[in-house]
């Protein structure tokens, strides 16, 4: 038996230094948002630096996501197992080291070793950083903790490449992993002194096979995704990893029905707050990151801004998930989550309708409008999603169900990327004039709309620069119906199956704290 007992209850006198802790983990989430999308400003200055290949510049950015959604299944368990706060700061010492490979390296294969290791840090990172607030802060206060970290780790992703370019500014290449080092090193020492330390005594050794399955079989999951807008659908290596995934994960729950404490704890989705909580969250994720890969080829090829300016168009998202990151908790305590998350997605849906309304001639002003509402939407439906879900879980499940719960974030967001990617290119040849232009040449326009632009300005021809702009604003407003469309769906069914306030022990109560103290009151 463990010496470390399960997450105690909070104390009516909160230690004041958990906001500092908390301070600690939103760094920490910040950071791995960066690192989301900051390489992909980095890239070509990498490529001529380090002569990458376009494969290699491929997993210079992938490697990173498909270590972070595989790894995060076991991370949670391993949590449960080993202690949450003692994980969480390896976690951490592991993004650092990978951070510090990355400075020191000068070839594109060590590049994406270094890239790996971060990814594995943050996959411990991120779920464990969920899983610790249940021990630190009391269900009054916790959606506010929980709207922290999720801002952080949503701002991360369009101020990365805000940082990104102004590094690249100032600095060489190398400076994109420099700047994690002091952040993670001081989130490492904040929590090993202010987190308690929580873990499941109950909880059984980490089986390697089920791990195994699960890390492999998100790999190729993953990866699949990643690869097939490239590739194509039907490429015979994008079918294999498809199948691979499915026969490895299909193995996983087989083996995972007669474990003890599983991997993958399926009973978790018994539960109906948690389950559609989850699906809420991932479906946002879909839309959000699908939405931020588009965008910013838009402000910089269709609109003309540089690395910097992108990221900072991209703040009015910021604001908005800022002030909706503060009012969803109180929202929630009030109404419930459910009427708050449903509002929250149809805000989103009227954003991506509003933005798929944008014409080739349309100024940056609609664009920030339809952004601040995307940044408002988001933090209506995600916070109250995540608080509901990890209130749902029981103390000793906390860490395998963080996994589990930031897992299929980032699997959602990654399909959400390859899909509306997908979409996006193929809207985009088919709308292209590359009449006149020689068949290679046609190649490379077809690429992308960036390719076009300098292809057009290469050639002098006004013309295929204003197709390549129309072809991907149609493309763009394509992709933003069916991010609507996406957000709708997820409404509707929040409003019809996510059931009222949930607690540990499964039981669910529709009325809202004022209504039911009057209840009690009559009684």
């Amino acid at each position: 038996m463990s010496a470390v007992s399960p997450a105690p209850e909070i104390p009516n006198a909160p230690d004041p230094r958990r906001w500092w802790a908390l301070g600690a983990l939103v760094a920490a989430l910040l950071v791995i948002g960066f690192d989301t999308t900051i390489l992909n400003i980095a890239l070509p200055q990498m490529a001529t630096a380090l002569g990458a290949d376009t494969g290699q510049q491929q997993w210079i950015a992938d490697s990173y996501t498909v270590v972070f959604a595989a790894g995060m299944l076991p991370a949670g368990l391993l949590g449960d197992r080993f202690g949450r706060r003692s994980m969480l700061v390896a976690g951490l010492g592991i993004f650092l080291a990978g951070s510090v490979v990355g400075t020191l390296v000068d070839s594109a294969g060590l590049v994406i070793a270094a890239r790996v290791i971060m990814g594995l840090g943050a996959a411990l990172i991120t779920p464990l950083s969920m899983a610790v607030l249940p021990s630190v802060f009391g269900p009054e206060e916790r959606a506010k903790a929980i709207g922290a970290l999720s801002a952080a780790a949503a701002l991360g992703m369009p101020l990365g490449p805000l940082v990104g370019g102004w590094l690249l500014d100032h600095y060489w290449w190398g400076s994109v992993f420099l700047i994690n080092i002091p952040m993670a090193a001081i989130a490492m020492v904040v929590c090993l002194f202010l987190l308690p330390e929580t873990r499941d005594p109950a909880a059984p050794r980490v089986d390697l096979v089920s791990t195994a399955l699960s890390t492999t079989g998100l790999c190729a999951l993953v990866y699949g995704i990643i690869e097939a807008p490239h590739r194509g659908w039907s490429d015979p290596l994008i079918c294999t990893a498809l199948a691979a995934s499915a026969a490895l994960l299909t193995g996983l729950v087989l083996r995972e029905r007669r474990a003890v404490r599983p991997v993958l704890d399926l009973t978790l989705l018994r539960r109906p707050a948690f389950l559609w909580s989850a699906v809420t969250a991932m479906l946002v994720s879909f839309c959000l990151l699908g939405l931020l890969f588009v965008l910013p080829q838009y402000l910089q090829a269709v609109l003309g801004y540089d690395a910097f300016g992108t990221g900072l168009r991209l703040l009015p998202m910021m604001g908005g998930l800022l002030i909706s990151a503060r009012t969803a908790a109180p929202l929630a305590a009030r109404f419930g989550a459910r009427p708050v998350i449903a509002g929250g997605l149809l805000v989103l849906a009227a954003a991506a309708f509003l933005g798929s309304r944008t014409q080739v001639g349309d100024g940056y002003g609609m664009t920030a409008l339809w952004l601040t509402l995307t940044g408002f939407g988001f933090g209506l439906g995600v916070v109250p999603a995540m608080d509901a879900a990890l209130g749902s879980l029981p103390k000793d499940r906390e860490g395998t169900g963080s996994g589990l719960l930031m897992t299929l974030r980032q699997v959602g967001g990654a399909i959400g990327i390859a899909l509306l990617g997908s979409l996006l290119a193929s809207a985009y040849q088919d709308r292209l004039d590359t009449t006149g232009l020689p068949p290679g040449t046609a190649e490379i326009a077809d690429d992308s709309v960036i390719a076009a632009r300098l292809l057009a300005e290469r050639l002098h021809s006004p013309e295929l620069a204003a197709s390549a702009d129309r072809a991907f604003v149609h493309g763009m407003g394509l992709t933003l119906l069916v991010t609507a469309a996406v957000s709708l769906a997820a409404a509707a069914l929040t409003a019809s199956f996510m059931p009222g306030r949930a607690t540990p022990d499964g039981q669910t109560t529709e009325a809202p704290p004022m209504a039911q103290e009057h209840s009690d009151a009559r009684q």
